[in-house]
């Protein structure tokens, strides 16, 4: 089967950074799906693994981890899927990825792909909606249900992946009022259609942004990029007893900053539960098919920007160098051979 992917941790200039190859075909076991790739999305977790992780002497490693595809093969354990199912769903941060044509998954993290999209529209969303959606309801604790919620949720960085998706969950799902921030107009733009009550510029001080709007107290903060440059003024405006959720990777990030005021700070990743083998491991399959569900009901909408052609070492290097610059939105999604 065909796949892209690289022998050494290399800056994405690099005539080696990815690589077209060919390797077998795996083979599923135990509660593993095959999946047939037929679209992908790239995420800011690819190029950090791509520049931390290097393989085995001699060995590919093969990046991706967003899939929407059909199932090829399953395991003799799995009870959820069989051949001819489409797919989409996240995969796992210790395993191959889905830059191949062939994939295999453990069931349990693989959702039914919303029957309103295509398989590049799917491919955009399983990632990120499961971060989000673990962020929004598993940490920082938000109540599903329109009933009215007298709070703020603040998003940094709404117009990326997770943000694209995190904000129409909450204003969809919750009675919260949602704060976004973007610093392009275009990125304005984009957080306001996808449903944010309002939006401010992260490049500017945020207080006093905030205090203009009179908005209720921001006590839930969803922090999905450079914590480390807001996080301080943050806790000078929060509401005592707030939540604050993270999902980057901040060098610098002291939580005491948070102790005066009792606010309790979350770390998501949604990798954890594949990672470590949950008990609720299964919560990701339930969380996909609800977002299907959500998606196929004119809820929720697909989060894909920019589709850069077939999945090819050439077009992935592309993808990786606009998320690395920090100028993308929404999410870029990549299908076929």
């Amino acid at each position: 089967m065909k796949a892209v992917g690289y022998k050494k941790s290399l800056p994405i200039e690099d005539a080696d950074s990815l690589i077209d190859f060919e390797t077998a075909k795996p083979e599923a076991k135990g509660r593993d799906i095959r999946v047939a790739v037929k679209a992908i999305s790239a995420n800011p977790v690819d190029y950090k693994v791509r520049k931390r992780a290097a393989p085995s002497e001699g060995e590919f490693k093969i990046l991706g981890f967003d899939a929407a595809g059909v199932v090829d093969a399953v395991g003799p354990d799995v009870t959820l899927f069989k051949p001819g199912d489409e797919v989409f769903y996240a995969g796992s941060i210790l395993r191959q990825g889905t830059n191949s044509e062939f994939h295999l998954v453990d069931e349990r993290i693989v959702g039914r792909k919303p029957t309103t999209l295509s398989f590049a529209q799917a491919a955009a969303l399983p990632l990120t909606s499961i971060t989000a959606w673990e962020l929004l309801f598993d940490r920082l604790g938000a109540v599903p249900g329109k009933s009215n919620d007298p709070r703020t949720l603040l998003i940094t960085g709404g117009a990326g992946g997770v943000g694209s998706i995190l904000i129409q969950l909450a204003r969809r799902l919750t009675g919260l009022t949602v704060l976004a921030t973007a610093t392009r107009p275009e990125s304005q733009k984009w957080c306001l259609d996808l449903g944010a009550h309002a939006v401010i510029d992260h490049g500017k001080p945020l207080k006093e942004q905030i205090e203009k709007l009179k908005l209720p107290p921001v006590a839930l903060v969803a922090s999905l990029t450079f914590t480390d440059q807001h996080y301080k003024a943050i806790a000078e405006f929060m509401a005592p007893q707030g939540k604050f959720g993270l999902i980057d990777d901040p060098p610098e990030f002291t939580v005491s900053a948070f102790k005066g005021k009792a606010i309790s700070v979350h770390w998501e990743s949604m990798f954890t539960r594949s990672s470590f083998g949950t008990p609720d491991m299964i919560a990701q399959h339930d969380l996909l098919d609800d977002v299907a569900d959500l998606i196929d009901k004119g809820v929720l909408r697909t989060t894909l920007d920019q589709t850069f052609g077939t999945i090819s070492a050439a077009n992935l290097k592309r993808a990786h160098a606009l998320l690395e610059s920090g100028k993308s939105r929404g999410k870029i999604v990549l299908e076929g051979w």
